[in-house]
Order: structure tokens, then sequence, then C-alpha cells
């Protein structure tokens, strides 16, 4: 699949929101927020901000944005819908939670929001993971690492910046560096597995499945249907050589992965006496797990082939 940059930056940003968001409403259930209110709020806007930003960014990609709210409306059979409604309801809950959180502290009605904020939060980046694997024509979606990757992912891109708001206002919480770090690990697990699964995975597909005409042997073509590209030879034949996946394979895993595992074990281990180093190194670690979170989800849609170009002299998909 050609690997839009809307999407891109959409499914990454609002990832990033929303497992911020969830670290802080998990962090308010736990007592383990931060006591500063700037910090907390800074928490939430930057939350929605990365929310609002992905949802923005994922409107270039229609054809006719204007048209967008009506998905709204197809909650019963469309993914997308459903993390639109999702997504909505995150946000007041979210600012109900802090504001709840600022002006009574600790409650059970604070314990209430807090779960309703996770959980919200926790589906809607489900729901996002759900559109791709969902489709069936396209095999290296259908894999059911798929949901699990997007929702470690979100943690890992998201956690880091509570604990970097924490340190850097001198109020350092171990949780959430804590659980971006555990985040990290499972996300990486989760790729290094799906990577290999879509590599060794044989294609299910071929000229003959998508004609029907299999049971009279190797189907082939014979000539193009047209002399230009179209729509979906750009869009769906998209291809990338192996040799250069596997390379951003390794900037994502040692460039987007590796240093911010390191730079969150130093924030632990510096947090207690030292919040501002650590809020500094858990920044640090923010801003390299975004940078190799883009060029995950860029490989994301450039390793995937559409069963549609079996039509236009695909041998298999």
């Amino acid at each position: 699949m050609h690997p839009a940059l809307s999407i891109i930056v959409f499914t990454t940003a609002s990832g990033a929101g929303f497992g911020l968001l969830f670290t802080l409403a998990l962090a308010v259930a736990l007592g383990d927020a931060p006591a500063s209110p700037g910090a907390t709020i800074a928490a939430l806007a930057l939350s929605l901000a990365l929310i609002g930003t992905g949802f923005v960014s994922s409107a270039f990609h229609l054809g006719r944005p204007e048209r967008g709210w009506r998905a709204l409306g197809q909650w019963r059979s469309s993914w997308l819908s459903r993390e639109a409604l999702l997504a909505a309801a995150v946000f007041p809950l979210g600012v109900a939670l802090v504001a709840d959180r600022l002006a009574a502290g600790p409650s059970p009605r604070a314990m209430l929001l807090a779960a309703a904020t996770a959980l919200f939060a926790a589906a809607a980046v489900a729901a996002t993971g759900m559109i791709y694997a969902s489709l069936k024509p396209i095999r290296q979606w259908r894999d059911p690492r798929v949901v699990p990757g997007y929702l470690a992912l979100a943690l890992a891109t998201g956690a880091p910046w509570l604990a970097a708001l924490g340190g850097l206002a001198g109020d350092w919480r171990p949780l959430s560096a804590a659980l971006a770090l555990a985040a990290i690990a499972v996300a990486l697990a989760i790729k290094r597995a799906y990577w290999r699964a879509i590599d060794g995975g044989a294609a299910t597909l071929t000229p003959g499945d998508a004609t029907g005409l299999g049971h009279l042997g190797p189907v082939r073509l014979l000539d193009a249907p047209q002399t230009t590209d179209n729509f979906i030879m750009k869009e769906m034949g998209f291809r990338i050589a192996r040799k250069h996946a596997a390379r951003l394979r390794r900037v994502a895993t040692w460039g987007g992965f590796a240093p911010p595992f390191a730079l969150l074990a130093v924030a632990l281990a510096l947090g207690p006496s030292a919040p501002l180093a650590a809020g500094a190194a858990a920044l640090l670690a923010a801003i390299f797990l975004l940078a190799g979170a883009l060029v995950e989800r860029w490989l994301f849609f450039a390793e995937a082939k559409h069963s549609a170009i079996l039509y236009y002299g695909g041998d298999a998909a």
C-alpha cells in the first residue's frame, strides 16, 4: 500500500495521545499522578492536542473531507466510525477527570472517571487497529498481532510524556516511566514477531483465485488493462524493496526503541534524587519514540500488499 503521510501522522499522533491519556487516568486511579496542577493540566492538554492533531491529519486523506461527519452514523458496521465515536467520548471524559482531580483530589468519582477514561482511550486505539486488521484483502494486516501492536505502541509513545512532565515540574513519579519501559519491551517483541510472520507467511491468493479460473491451471496476465498506471496500481500496488524494508526495520528498532529504553532506565535511576534530570531523560525518550513510531508506521503501510494487484500482473498476495 502507498504510505500516505496523513494516515501515518494520524495513527502515530493519536496513538501517543491516547496512550498519554490512558497513563494519566491510570496514575490518577493508582494515586501516582503528579501532584503539580501544572503537570496534570499540561498532560491533559498535550494528550488532547495529539489526538486532535491526528484526527485533523486524517481528514486530509479523505477525498471529500466535508463529508467526514457522515462516518459517525456507520458505527454498526464500520470500525472507523466506532473509532471516531470513542475518540469523541474521550475528550469530555479527560477534561472531567482532570477537573475533578484538581478540585477534589482522590475520590470515588475520580476513580470512576479514571476507569472510564482509560477504557475509552484503549478502546479507541483498538478500534484504529481493527480498521486495518478487519481488511481481508490484505494478508499482512490479517494478523492477530496488529491490534496488540497498536495498543502497545500507543502506550509506549504516550507514557513517557507524563514521566517527562512530572519530572520537569519537580514532581517525579516512577509509575509512568516503569509503564513506558514495559510497553516498549512488549511493543518491540510484538513488532518483531509480526515482521517474522509477514516474512514467513505464504501468500494465500493467486491470480487464479482472483479470476475464478484457478481450476483450469496457472493464470497469468497476457496484457495490461491500460497503458498508464491507475489509482489501484499507484495506491495498492506500492512496493518496497526487501533490503530497504530491512534497513528501515533496523532504524525503527535501534533508533526508536533502544535509545528510549535506555533513557527511561536512566530516568528511573535518577528520579528520586534528580527529578529534573529524570524528566529531561524521559522527554528525550518520548521524542525518540515518536520518531521511531513514524518509521514503524510507514513500514506498516508500505509492506502491505492488497489482493487487487492480482488483476494487474501481481503473482500472489
